[in-house]
């Protein structure tokens, strides 16, 4: 029998068989794709004609189609529905993977087809597309060390293979802690909790294989009952689990796995001729320099804390009316913030969230994606990997767009957070192909299931990123869709954010799971006037989390990471009930792998920009301007890393942003 991973899919759009497709055909399929890639890595590097565009930097750019379909599938289901099985491959299939890029970018006859071209750039007669693809290519042969040799060639093979490794650790150590541990709730416990959190706690108990209710270290069940029970030192011991999540001590401790990543990027960026990893790191991106990312931080940082301290004095005196006289705790803030919303917005979340249906919420996102840009949400019935997704065909004028997949309950086989990829990218070469887009999110699950409007606002997030892969328009499916800076990838996602706070669409699709009706005007009003409350808050958890990140890289690596995490809290002076978002031992972003190190702080730079590109539609004829819509399409969702990122806002806006739009629309302007 064929193995259905090494076939040319006929099924639907291409989509994976997943019906089809078992554990025991990954192992040998990545075998055989691996093997064919290497042979046609070796293919390119010897041929005995002289280097072209067509021989080198597109036959590169074909190479290994195979091994990424298997990928593509493996990693989808690893991070979405693990089991010990599939982190077993992960472990196994990570330091292959790291030495067969090493074998690339470490082959010298390789790089010098490569190089010469990149020498003889200005007479090859290329279209601006494929200039961008060979600078691209060439420079990301110089920054993986394709120049080194000897001693520094082989360490760097090292170092990529041992990275690899730990950010597999890493993923696989927190995914443990969070589905090892859960707190179960007596009857009296679930007194104070809103309906919503009730049943939430009663579908984990019953994935869990228990009689009763229990909180998890999903997000999505945690957070509420942080917001709303009552009870003091229950919320102490689940926030302390959710808090201490790869710092527990034993095989799943992430401590000393941050450490040794952190020297071995210090030594990778030295090898390269680079003064820190942050220098390599933000090289590529729009950023270009920690210092101008900590520019941008500390601008926001100031007013962010100012309005934090102030927050947490009210927030002390509401706790002091409790009889609770110790200090305002980190378990305490988010019980006490929920309480003043409701006194000072009149807006009670337990009320809000019935409006916030999920299948609701997703017709929302895809009617605002119709009346931007003309797609259209057709359900299709084809086998996935898990019960919990579903398939639409995504079409324009008739014509086939895209297959969009969402995956959106929590479950214990699932990495916590919510994200986007593209199962098969965007491309015109070699031939034509449509993208397959996954949305992956935490969701409690109910019937119906209920978002709570931070939800909401994660879901469209992660369906603009989906429309950057889907409208992508390109000819090299290596620069399609989001394979942008990394300060750049969060713009769409963050931009789409905006049309859920637009209040013709809550009246249309915030209706009540009970009665249908829409949502009341008055809490309509309360849901945007609130849009900016707790900000502070929210702001010094995020600002805190990417400052130590970027101090991690931007001089030589700490001895101690969790030290170098105090001393820079200590010097922000960050608030004692606050935390970081993502303490160094949970901080997947940053160790899961190299994505989002030295870059964390990227979130708010695409703010700056989405904030201020939300502007030009409201300056224009509101938030579904046609002509601001097209130009959005036409210079940034369609255009996908064929053209520098400022450039692409520039053809977009006219000008550059400032960060007065950010502090205005999050409400923290002077």
């Amino acid at each position: 029998m064929t193995n259905p991973l090494l076939e040319d899919w006929t099924t639907p759009f291409g989509i994976a068989p997943f019906d089809r497709i078992a554990d025991e055909d990954f192992e040998p399929a990545f075998e055989a794709a691996l093997d064919a890639a290497r042979a046609e890595i070796a293919a390119i590097a010897d041929n005995a004609e002289p280097p072209g565009f067509a021989n080198t930097i597109e036959a590169l750019e074909v190479a290994g189609k195979r091994l990424d379909q298997v990928l593509s599938v493996f990693f989808s289901v690893a991070g979405a529905d693990s089991n010990p099985r599939r982190q077993e491959l992960q472990r196994a299939f990570s330091p292959k993977l790291a030495a067969y890029s090493s074998e690339i970018y470490g082959n010298k006859a390789l790089y010098a087809r490569i190089e010469a071209l990149w020498s003889d750039k200005n007479n090859l007669d290329l279209s601006p597309e494929q200039a961008r693809l060979l600078m691209l290519t060439h420079r990301g042969f110089r920054r993986a060390g394709a120049g080194l040799e000897g001693v520094a060639d082989a360490r760097m093979r090292e170092i990529r293979t041992r990275l690899a490794e730990l950010g597999t650790a890493f993923t696989q150590n927190l995914l443990a802690d969070e589905a090892g541990w859960h707190m179960e709730l007596t009857e009296a416990d679930l007194d104070g909790l809103p309906g919503f959190v009730v049943d939430a706690a009663r579908a984990a108990g019953r994935e869990q294989g228990t009689d009763g209710p229990v909180i998890t270290l999903s997000r999505s069940l945690i957070v509420p009952f942080l917001q709303f029970s009552p009870r003091r030192d229950l919320r102490e011991t689940a926030f302390r689990a959710w808090a201490a999540r790869g710092a527990n001590g034993g095989e799943t401790d992430n401590r000393a796995i941050a450490g040794e990543i952190l020297k071995l990027r210090e030594e990778r960026a030295q090898l390269l001729g680079y003064d820190s990893f942050a220098a390599y790191k933000l090289e590529t991106e729009m950023a270009k320099t920690p210092e101008a990312v900590r520019g941008l931080l500390m601008d926001v940082w100031a007013p962010a804390k100012a309005r934090a301290e102030a927050d947490a004095e009210v927030l002390t005196a509401m706790m002091r009316e409790d009889g609770i006289n110790g200090a305002l705790e980190p378990w305490d803030w988010r019980y006490y913030a929920e309480k003043r919303r409701r006194a000072e917005h009149d807006l009670d979340e337990a009320a809000l969230k019935p409006y916030l249906q999920l299948d609701r919420m997703i017709e929302a996102a895809f009617t605002c994606a119709n009346r931007l840009f003309g797609l259209a949400f057709k359900p299709l019935d084809v086998p996935l990997y898990h019960p919990d997704c579903r398939a639409w065909e995504v079409t324009r004028g008739g014509d086939h767009v895209a297959v969009f997949i969402g995956d959106y309950f929590a479950r214990a086989s699932k990495r916590s957070g919510a994200w986007c990829s593209a199962m098969r990218g965007q491309r015109k070469f070699p031939d034509v192909q449509g993208p397959v887009v996954i949305n992956v999110c935490n969701f409690a699950k109910g019937d119906p299931a209920l978002l709570s409007y931070d939800d909401a606002r994660t879901l469209f997030h992660e369906f603009g990123h989906a429309l950057h892969q889907m409208l992508s328009d390109v000819r090299y499916e290596s620069i399609s869709g989001t394979n942008v800076a990394r300060d750049f990838v969060e713009l769409p996602s963050q931009l789409y954010e905006h049309w859920l706070e637009v209040s013709e669409v809550l009246a249309e699709f915030a209706t009540h799971a009970e009665t249908g009706e829409a949502m009341p005007k008055e809490m309509l009003d309360k849901v945007l006037g609130a849009a900016t409350f707790d900000m502070g808050f929210q702001t010094v958890e995020y600002v805190a989390s990417a400052l130590v990140d970027l101090a991690f890289h931007e001089g030589a690596a700490p001895g101690d990471p969790m030290v170098k995490q105090a001393e820079v809290l200590a010097d922000l002076g960050m608030p004692h009930a606050i935390t970081m978002r993502h303490a160094t031992p949970h901080f997947a972003h940053v160790f899961s792998g190299d994505g989002y190190s030295s870059g964390y702080y990227s979130y708010m730079w695409s703010e700056v920009m989405d904030a201020d590109a939300f502007a030009a539609f409201e300056e224009a004829g509101g938030p579904f301007d046609a002509e601001r819509a097209k130009a959005l399409e036409a210079h940034i969702l369609s255009s996908g890393g064929s053209r520098e990122a400022d450039e692409l806002y520039l053809a977009f806006r006219g000008r550059m942003p400032g960060v007065e739009a950010l502090l205005k629309g999050r409400g923290l302007a002077a």
